[in-house]
């Protein structure tokens, strides 16, 4: 069994790596859309602030500046530079589990948003320094993918990646549709817009072609299970991924592994036409809960587990 503080900090990689994604993103979609002054756009910004827990004081109409503290305020714990520093702070601990290709493409990403000209960087031009970041971001994940022993320690990065995931798409879903009746985003441009923020614009028009619609957006991404940030997808990656790790950790530890399975059902079975009916707040209220109780037994289970789990009988 992986020792617990390397496992915790391959967990905590995966958290801060998806957190930095997904802000990087909602705040380059907030960017773009003050392009297009509508109703829409000015609609877009509300979301993206609401998802990341930003407080509605009317910064909204003021784009530039979250969208700079955001990413490089030292001071928020949510902020793009933060994670970055908080993966690489986990990443140097556990510097002999991962690849050289893995840490230096963290560690130079790292600089970049912490060198003496990212100011000057983030001004220039703020969109394309955050989809560097995010493309940055991607050839990490590709690295990891392709350089990491897909063990132990990768499930555990995975694990991170997808519990992160779970809550953050919920947390959009919750802001733009919390009432299926009446959804609070129906502006053509917002709901593309909440389709970027998930980097899902393509793959749903694949799927349901143009017909930008509140409900098919909801249920994409909550239910398709072929897209990999839909919360169905997470909820069963969750579940194998915590299968393969209580399997290899013996008895005693499944309480993570029934949680994520009870999540995982309550997605797989659920009722698209009662969701629309009464109302998608409960299901994702739900979903956040339950992904906050997963998250707790992983700690429990292989983390902070007592002694004698540790030795053999």
């Amino acid at each position: 069994m992986m020792l617990a503080r390397v496992a915790d900090s391959l967990y905590w990689i995966g958290r801060y790596i998806e957190r930095a994604e997904h802000v990087s993103r909602l705040s380059a979609v907030m960017l773009n859309a003050t392009l297009d002054r509508t109703a829409g756009a000015e609609q877009t910004g509300r979301i993206g602030l609401a998802a990341l827990g930003e407080p509605d004081s009317g910064r909204a109409n003021q784009t530039y500046e979250a969208a700079h503290d955001l990413a490089l305020d030292r001071a928020d714990p949510g902020s793009v530079v933060v994670s970055l520093a908080s993966a690489r702070e986990n990443a140097r601990q556990v510097r002999d589990q991962i690849s050289t290709e893995t840490w230096e493409r963290l560690n130079l990403l790292y600089l970049r948003v912490t060198g003496a000209g990212v100011e000057m960087a983030f001004d220039d031009d703020p969109p394309g320094f955050l989809n560097e970041i995010i493309a940055d971001l991607h050839l990490f994940k590709g690295a990891a993918d392709t350089t990491l022993s897909h063990g132990e320690g990768w499930r555990f990065l995975l694990l991170g990646v997808f519990i992160e995931r779970a809550q953050l798409i919920a947390r959009l879903l919750e802001v733009c549709f919390s009432d299926g009746k009446t959804p609070a985003v129906t502006e053509p441009i917002a709901l593309m817009s909440v389709l970027r923020m998930a980097c899902a614009l393509e793959p749903y028009l694949r799927v349901y072609t143009a017909d930008i619609n509140p409900r098919y957006i909801l249920e994409f991404l909550l239910f398709d299970e072929d897209f990999p940030r839909s919360i169905r997808f997470c909820t069963a990656r969750l579940q194998d991924l915590l299968s393969q790790l209580t399997r290899e950790a013996g008895a005693g530890r499944a309480d993570a592994l029934r949680l994520a399975g009870r999540l995982d059902a309550r997605l797989k079975y659920a009722d698209v036409e009662e969701v629309e009916a009464t109302g998608a707040g409960a299901l994702l209220a739900a979903v956040a809960a339950e992904c906050g109780a997963i998250h707790e037994a992983i700690y429990e289970t292989f983390v902070a587990y007592p002694l004698e789990l540790s030795l053999p009988a």
